[in-house]
Order: structure tokens, then sequence, then C-alpha cells
């Protein structure tokens, strides 16, 4: 079992004194060494002590991917503040209520943020509002020697709020062990080299991008980093960051087989992609277009970022537990499931600390999710005769019609596969008797024709008629959270029209 006492902030400042002109990431290209990233932290750390914020007080921060948001993830580590990360494209009532549920001190976004927040009906009367460029520049010029002890491996780092795909986001609370964990559970199922080079585009403020801060500490591996995720600059940009890995989440490898065929699809470099949301559908033809083996794994923040792991190619698989985690499945009598059937994923673990002590000022949400020495999920699995996991969707994400459970994923992951999709979403909307109607919101592929009826059919062929939706809706564009999900729980007040199947019924 590794050791993770230490959490991830020393090492950092470790790296920087052994190799002060090694590289931990280029950004757009640009070289950030391990000296030059633990001094910039380390002026920030001093700056956040000096004006006046104290060991567990709250930073938000609403900025973009870029060098100093590194820095400042490490200066708040170093001053054992708590991180709050904040979408960027976070708006409204929900970006109000996180920062009042948070309370943070500090809040540091982008300058045309400013704005957005001041719009969300945030109280905003005891927070400290700072755009990027002034906390660079009153922290410029510090002395840069750190001197406090470094935090405790399971002091709160951060409150990392869940996307909020079906309702209300939780602040989950997660530790410096938590986060080194993330990272070692990314080497394992990334696996890590010496001389690789991760590309990386998804935002530091999903754990999806914050767990990578580790890597480069534990493994001599360097960051590639991007502003943003783009489909059709992609593989150009991984073939120009010579980067031998690439990570997905939602439905990125969907958008990527959606793009037009390319002289890159087999020239960009990368030799693995790893990470979450690979259907069993498109596995094979992925590999096979790019060339790049499929590394899958299933886990959520609450868990430290990543519970299980896919290290011998079973297509569809999630795999195994990693070495920290046990993972039963358990049916509505809390009884374990038989072999080849669905129950929730419960996780256990063997290493104190791995599993978050819970959700920010949520005792309810907290006392369901945690059971005794068990994590309940709250999503569906299933093993195979070797305890190769099976991911199935989250329980609250199926629909009951007729009488029968129609499982949002599946009805989802068939549609996708139209030749004129890019992608889609099912919810379940109120039928007018009896249980529920599913609706399904489809959005095309440019230069694409589509007609609702025509889908419907094609649909009819492929799926059960129960799972057949009734309605359909095309759409321009999905709200996405940063993961690239689609945040399924604005679609039930879309106002675009939707066709439907059985207008007499």
């Amino acid at each position: 079992m590794i050791d993770t006492d230490d959490g991830f902030a020393p090492l950092l400042t470790r790296r920087a004194q052994a190799d002060p002109a090694g590289l931990f990431a280029r950004y757009e290209g640009l070289a950030l060494t391990f000296g030059e990233l633990d001094r910039m932290a380390s002026e920030l750390a001093i700056w956040i002590r000096g004006i006046g914020l104290a060991r567990g007080d709250a930073v938000a921060l609403m900025i973009r991917n870029s060098p100093i948001a590194l820095a400042l993830l490490f200066a708040i580590a170093k001053a054992r503040a708590v991180w709050v990360p904040i979408n960027v494209q976070s708006r409204g009532e929900n970006l109000g209520y996180i920062i009042d549920h948070a309370r943070p001190k500090l809040i540091i976004a982008e300058g045309e943020l400013h704005a957005v927040i001041a719009d969300s009906g945030a109280k905003l009367d005891a927070v400290r509002l700072l755009s990027v460029e002034a906390a660079q520049q009153m922290a410029a010029g510090t002395d840069s020697t750190w001197r406090e002890p470094s935090p405790a491996a399971d002091d709160t780092f951060a409150v990392m709020y869940t996307s909020g795909t079906t309702g209300r986001p939780k602040g989950v609370l997660v530790s410096h062990r938590m986060l080194r964990l993330s990272g070692e559970a990314v080497a394992l199922v990334s696996a890590a080299q010496g001389g690789d080079v991760m590309f990386m585009w998804e935002p530091l403020y999903h754990i999806g991008g914050a767990q990578m801060i580790v890597l480069p500490l534990i493994r001599n591996v360097t960051l590639a980093m991007v502003a943003q995720f783009s489909a059709s600059r992609f593989w150009q940009q991984v073939r120009s960051h010579k980067a031998t890995h690439i990570h997905f989440l939602g439905g990125i490898l969907q958008i990527l087989l959606k793009q037009p065929p390319s002289g890159l699809d087999r020239t960009h470099g990368a030799r693995i992609a790893w990470g979450g949301g690979c259907p069993r559908e498109i596995w094979r033809p992925f590999e096979e277009r790019f060339g790049t083996p499929i590394r899958e794994c299933y886990g959520m923040t609450e868990c430290s970022s990543i519970t299980t792991y896919n290290d011998n190619g079973v297509v569809g698989s999630v795999g195994r537990p990693a070495p920290w985690f046990e993972v039963e499945l358990i049916g509505p009598t809390g009884a374990p499931v038989a072999q080849g059937e669905r129950g929730e994923i419960v996780v256990r673990t063997s290493l104190p600390g791995a599993i978050t002590r819970g959700y920010l000022a949520n005792p309810e949400a907290t006392a369901r999710a945690l059971r005794g020495d068990a994590f309940h999920t709250g999503d569906l699995g299933s093993f195979d005769a070797d305890r190769n996991m099976y991911f199935h969707g989250r329980m609250t994400d199926n629909v009951r019609v007729r009488g029968e459970n129609v499982s949002a994923m599946e009805v989802e992951q068939i549609a996708a596969k139209h030749p004129a999709i890019e992608d889609c979403a099912m919810i379940g909307v109120a039928a007018e008797v009896g249980e529920q109607e599913i609706k399904l919101f489809v959005k095309r592929k440019a230069g694409e024709a589509l007609d609702a009826a025509e889908l419907s059919a094609w649909l009819g062929e492929r799926l059960a008629p129960y799972q057949n939706p009734r309605y359909i809706v095309m759409v321009g564009d999905f709200e996405r959270t940063a993961s690239q999900r689609i945040m399924k729980h604005k679609l039930a007040a879309h106002p675009a029209a939707a066709w439907d199947r059985t207008p007499n019924r």
C-alpha cells in the first residue's frame, strides 16, 4: 500500500529543491518548471496569509486553466486554506447557491466574470472579489520563502461541487490525501511511464483536471495543457505536444468519432486513451480508427476520483478496484446480487481517509451516502464471472414506462449510433395516465438533416416498444458540465417544441 500521509502539497517543494529546472507542464507550449511553480505558489500563499485569510478559510476560484491557476491551487494547499472550484460557465441562481453555500472569504475570478458573479444573487458583502491579474500583481515580488508547516493529509483541501446534472450540486469534502490518491490512481489507470506526456484539456475546476496536478510529482511525466477541449483541433494538439496519453470523460470519445476522417487519425502519436465513459459499442471502433487502446475506469469525487480500472482490456468493463478499495453490489434488500445481476455500487476502503467525510453543510445527503464503513454511490453495476465490473448508469437515471424500467444510458447509446446524431440525452416526463413517458433530446451533426419521425422509426427497429421515446426534441446544442456531460436537469424546461410519436393517445 502506498504512503499518502504527506498528502500532495509537500511533494512540489521537494521536486523544486531536487530538480528546479525540471518540467512540470507546458501550457499552450509555455514551459512551467517545478522551481517556477513552487516560487509562484509560495508568493501567492504568503499573500493569501497577508490579506488576513487563516487556515480553513475558503478561497473560490472561477478561472480557466493557466500557469497562475496551477500556482493558486498549490498556494491554497500551502496556506492550508480550502479551495472552492467554480465552473467558469456557471450562471445565475446555481452560481449564487454555490457561493452562498461555500461562504468563501475570497473569490478570484476572470475579470469578465465579475458581473456574472454580481448578478448571481449571491451575498457578497463579506467576500473579497479580485481578478486573476490583480491577485498576481499583489503577490508578485513578495518573499517566496514559505515557512509554515505542511497541511495534514486528512485536512480538507477542497469543497468540490458535484456536476449537478440532476439537481442541486453537493459540496464534496476532498482532503489532501484524497487528491493524492486520485493522482496515484491516474498513474495506475493510464499505465504512466517515465517520459510520458499527458495531454490535458480538462479544466482544473473538475476532479478530472485537478487530479492531474499530482501526477508530475509522483511519476516522471509532464502535463501538456491546452485552454479547452476542441474536437476539431484535438488530434493536431495531441501531435504538436508530442502527447503519449489522452484522457476522456463524458461524451468525448463519441464526439471525436463523429469528426470527419483525417490523416491525423493514425499519426497523432498518442499511445493510450484512458478515462471514464466509453460505451461498449464504440470501444473497438475507436481503437480501430485511432489506433489507441482504451483503458477505462469508474469513480466519483467522493471516493478519491477513481475506484476501479480496467487493465485487462475486457471490452465494456470498468475493471476491478484500486488496491485501496473494495466494491460490493447490493440489491434493494441490502444483500449482494448474483453474478450478472445489477446492484448498487457500494465502496469500502482499507485506507482510512480514501473516502470523503461527507458533504459540506448537508447532513442528510451525508447520511444517505455514508452508512457504516461504506459509501453508497447511487450507481448501478454488475460483475462477470471474473469480477470485472460493468457500469449501468445512475439509479436515478431510469424511467418507469408502463411497468418497465428504462435505462437512459441504454437508450442514449442506441440513439447515438444514428449517423446524423452528434449527441443526445433522454429524460422521463409525466404521462397523462400512469407512470412516465420518454423524451429524447437530439443534437444533429453539422450539415446533416434528420427528421423526428424518421428517427423514431429507426429507433423502433432497435429498441423495445416501451423504450422507444414518445417525444423527440431537436436542439442546437446542450448545456454541459465541466466534464462535458449534458446537464439533464435543465432539459425539462427546454422551450423547443417536441415531436410526439403518439399524438392521439
